[in-house]
Parts: C-alpha cells; structure tokens; sequence
C-alpha cells in the first residue's frame, strides 16, 4: 500500500469514528451540565472542600473560584517539584530548580504542559502520578466548565447566573474525564503501552554499552494527557516513544482521543441552547478548518523534491517510521489544532511549510476543534465577531442566539482576539532583539526564528508542543513561557466569563425577517471567513519572515 493511500485510510478512519462518537458523546455532556441531582462520589468532594454546589454564582463569583483553584494548583505543583528530593518515589531524582519548577506548575494547570525538561531524568512517581497527573484531569474540567458557563449566558436570560465552578468542576473530571480516561487507558495497555511503578533498569543496547530506563505509570497519564488536549509527556520524547505509543493503532488511538471531547462539544452547545442546528453550524468550521489543515499538511509533507524523498515515501525526517508521513501529519495537525501539545514526530524537521501549518493551526486559536472547552469558547467569540461584522454590512443590530451584540460584547470579544497574539508578538519581538534568548537557538536565520515564534506561539495559546532545537531550559525562556502560559490561559476566561455574565442578563430578543440564521451552511461560510481573516491575517507578517520565507526557498 503506497504511503498516500495510508494516511488517506487513517484519515476516513479517523472522521469515520469521531461521527460515530460526536451525537452520543455530545448528548451526554450536555445531561451532565444539566443534571440537577449529585453522585455520591460528588458530594464526598463537596464536603471535604466546603462547596455549596446547588449554589448559583454570577460571573465574578465564577471567575474568583476559576482563579482561586487554578492558583492554590499552581502553588501545589511547585512546592510538590521544589520538595521531590525528599518525598518518597523520587527514584532518586532531586528537586527542581525555582525557574523550572514554576515554568512546569505555570505549565501544567494552565492545560499547555510545555515541557523544558527530560521526564524520565527529571520528575520521579509521585510528581508524575501525582502532580502532573492530577492537573491533567483538572485543567481540562476548568477548560470545560468555562465553556459551559459561556453556553449557559447563551441559553439564560435576565439573570446573570452562569452555574456553580465547583459542580462543573466535579461533574467533568467524574462523570467524563474520568471514566473515558480509564477505558483509553485499557485500550492503550492492549496496544502496548506500559503501566507500572518500576524502578530504574538498565537495558543493553544492539550497538554495545547501556541505557537507563525508568518504567512509570504511563498508559493512564497517557489516556487523559490526550483526552483532555493536555499533550505532556512522561518521557522526553512524548508520543514518539514506543512506550507511550506502541504502533499505528495506538497512534490512530491517540489522535481519536485528541479530537474526542472538543468535536462532541458542539453537539452538547446546541442542545444546551435548545436548537442543535446551531452546534451543527459550529462543527462544520471547525471540520472544514481541520479536514483542510489535514490535507494541506500531507500534501507539504508528501510532495517529493528528489530521490531520497522518493525513495522514502516523503519527507520522513524527524518522523518514526512506524507512523511514517501520514499518520506524522495527521497527529501534527491535531494537536496543534487543539491545546494538546503531544508530538509523534519533530515538527522542527518538517517541511518549512509544513512547519508554518502546525505554526498557523494554534495562532488561529486553536478553535478547530480547539481545546477541551477552550475550542468551543473560543469559537463561539469569534461567532459573536461574525454576527457583529454581519450586522454592519446589513446595517443592524448584530444578533446571536436571541441575544443583542452591543459594545460591551463586542469588546469583550475584540479583547478576547487580541490577547494571545499580544503576547506571543510582544515576547518574540523581546527574545529576537536581546541577545541571552538568540543564544539559545540551535538554527540561524528564518529557522531559527521560527523555533522562538513556535515557542511562544505555543505557550501563550496553551498548545505546549515544541518545535525543537531551542534550548528552553533556561531562565528566560523558563521564566517568560510561563508569564505568556498563564495570561494565555487566564485573560481569555476573564473575558469570556465577563461576556457569559453580560449575555445572562438580557432579555430574549425575538427572531424578525431580518434576524441572521445562524444555523444555516451561510452562517459557517461567515464564521469561516472571519476566523481566517481576523485572526490568521495576524500573524502574516511573523510568519513571513519565519516558516513561509523557508518554505519558498526550499
């Protein structure tokens, strides 16, 4: 089978399944963020932190609990790294450095899980298991519950509650995170992957000589590191490792995983505001933007400049050969699409247009699908911006789900679009003029700047996949990546919360002759047309002068 028939197979697959999932999946996220009543389980937690969770709360109230948990997680993870060398399951290792530790903790809770370090030679059990782990799970509920909160400030009117943060807190992690964790951990385990708390083994190499390997419990951190578009890796090589992903099956597995949650959402959205075309509408973009991402990237990867290319099916630099070019490509443009992070191959030895793909998938702001809750509230913003430009060209007020636009939700949106290229322009622009940061690059010229661009593009949109050859592990890098990590994160769920809290207060307004359908293939067409001409247009200029310039002149 010729390498472009394979990665067409996986990709019908791929859509093939995710259909499959996307109405039962969608479904059920929408019972749970609407269900009244509380497990067992939930109301043990309820207890132990002191929440009220029939306790409905406005958008300050819902924003200080955001804040307040993801900052008592934060200070949690760091102290857990400072103090590993004296905690049992260590394997040894000793704590991190300060920078690190908070470039890691900033990291994990912020859902980007960038990693400046070497998993299997830095981070022993209890950080893995117990700290990294655990936010994995948490930061995706966090993601989810402020998609939610937005939903509801659709779907409410006069009043300005948007639900309670601890019970969709809760309700995520044990009722979907949870359970969908445990059997892809399973299937992760029958594919390969390894699941244990061995110690330290010295294994002997083909070539002669040793090598150190550390076992751990992988294929679960693996299942949720996906699953909820986290993308750490518990070894340094992430999803190329044979540990973590065994084979193709388990490759097709991942990105599944990957696309799962962020494709069902819109599904749950359109049942939560009672008109399911209105999900449709969103997944068409989101499905349109990934499909042709997809293609894009293959067709880059597997256009052939010479014998060697011939010969090996495309450009395999980089990649393993047990994925080769198509199942590489597809994984790339996956979780770069979301806030995954995770890798299967080196993006840095991509095509340089390749590499521009990936580079462009997080600057749109990973809304297609985007990650775990973060997609969908980010592509209900840019939908508020559709209605409004719609508005301006028929000459009336812009509405969207029975809810008028006006010049607070306009601005809360146009702040929302504006916050991650600030940073991610801000900090490269920074990094490139002083000379400690340039030091640090592997790669002179337009290469080089691409891996600065790659890694604050990464971190301010919470994506956490590397482009490699930059050194990050340094102060400024460890430092700076961390700031633009978690204003990356949090500035966005000011914003969108404040929105939710100002739509929550409306009155209804009843749909008129002139009232935009927007549950129509017109209303997709609209909202593709501005997610690409607002906020790709963006990035143009860095982007030419980075992955487009090497691109042209390869």
């Amino acid at each position: 089978m010729s390498p472009v028939l394979s990665g067409a197979l996986q990709l019908l697959a791929l859509v093939a399944a995710l259909g499959l999932a996307h109405r039962p999946l969608g479904d059920y996220l929408a019972r749970v963020y609407s269900a009244r009543g509380h497990l067992r389980a939930e109301k043990w937690v309820y207890r132990s932190i002191g929440a009220r969770p029939d306790l409905q709360m406005r958008w300050p109230a819902y924003l200080r609990a955001v804040l307040a948990f993801s900052l008592v997680s934060i200070l949690f993870l760091y102290l857990l790294q400072r103090l590993q060398g004296v905690l049992p399951g260590s394997l040894g290792f000793v704590s991190i450095d300060p920078d690190q530790a908070f470039n890691t903790a900033a990291s994990f809770v912020a859902n980007t899980n960038w990693q400046s370090y070497y998993g299997e030679q830095a981070m022993g059990h209890l950080v893995q298991t117990g700290g990294l782990a655990v936010q994995n799970f948490v930061s995706a509920a966090v993601g989810m519950a402020v998609a939610v909160a937005l939903v509801r400030g659709f779907a409410r009117s006069r009043t300005g509650e948007l639900g309670n943060f601890w019970a969709d807190l809760v309700r995520g992690t044990v009722r979907v995170l949870l359970p969908l964790s445990l059997v892809a951990a399973v299937l992760l385990v029958a594919c390969g992957a390894i699941q244990n708390f061995s110690g330290i083994h010295e294994v002997g190499q083909f070539s002669g000589g040793a090598q150190q390997w550390n076992g751990g419990a992988v294929a679960s951190q693996e299942a949720v590191k996906e699953l909820g578009t986290n993308g750490g890796g518990y070894f340094n090589a992430n999803s190329a490792h044979p540990f973590e992903n065994p084979d193709p099956l388990s490759n097709l597995l991942e990105i599944f995983l990957i696309l799962l949650i962020p494709f069902s959402l819109p599904r749950a959205f359109g049942r939560m505001v009672g008109s399911p075309r209105q999900g449709y509408a969103i997944l068409a973009t989101m499905a349109v933007v990934w499909i042709g991402f997809t293609a894009l990237m293959m067709g880059a990867e597997f256009a052939h400049h010479g014998p060697a290319f011939d010969l090996a099916g495309g450009a395999m630099e980089g990649k393993e050969n047990r994925f080769g070019v198509g199942g590489s490509s597809i994984f790339a443009v996956a979780t770069t699409l979301t806030s995954t992070g995770a890798v299967n191959s080196f993006h840095s030895s991509f095509t340089g247009l390749g590499g521009g793909i990936t580079m462009l998938g997080m600057q749109l702001g990973e809304v297609a699908p985007g990650g775990v809750g973060s997609g969908l509230y980010g592509m209900l913003v840019i939908a508020v911006i559709a209605v409004f430009v719609a508005g301006l060209m028929v000459g009336r007020t812009p509405e969207y789900l029975g809810k008028k636009i006006g010049a607070r939700e306009i601005k809360l949106a146009a702040l929302h679009l504006l916050v991650t290229p600030a940073l991610v322009l801000g900090f490269t622009a920074v990094a490139m003029a002083l000379p400690t940061p340039a030091h640090s690059m592997t790669n002179s010229g337009a290469h080089g700047f691409s891996e600065i661009l790659y890694a604050y593009t990464s971190g301010a949109n919470n994506n956490g996949s590397a482009f490699a050859g930059l050194n990050a592990d340094t102060q400024w890098f460890n430092t700076t990546i961390g700031l633009a990590m978690l204003l990356g994160r949090f500035l966005p769920m000011v914003l969108v919360l404040a929105l939710a809290g100002s739509l929550a207060g409306q009155r209804p307004v009843p749909e008129t002759a002139g009232t935009l359908r927007t549950g129509k293939p017109l209303f997709s067409g609209l909202l593709l047309g501005t997610l690409l001409i607002v906020t790709a247009l963006t990035y143009f200029p860095a982007l030419a002068l980075g992955p487009l310039a090497e691109g042209l002149a390869s």
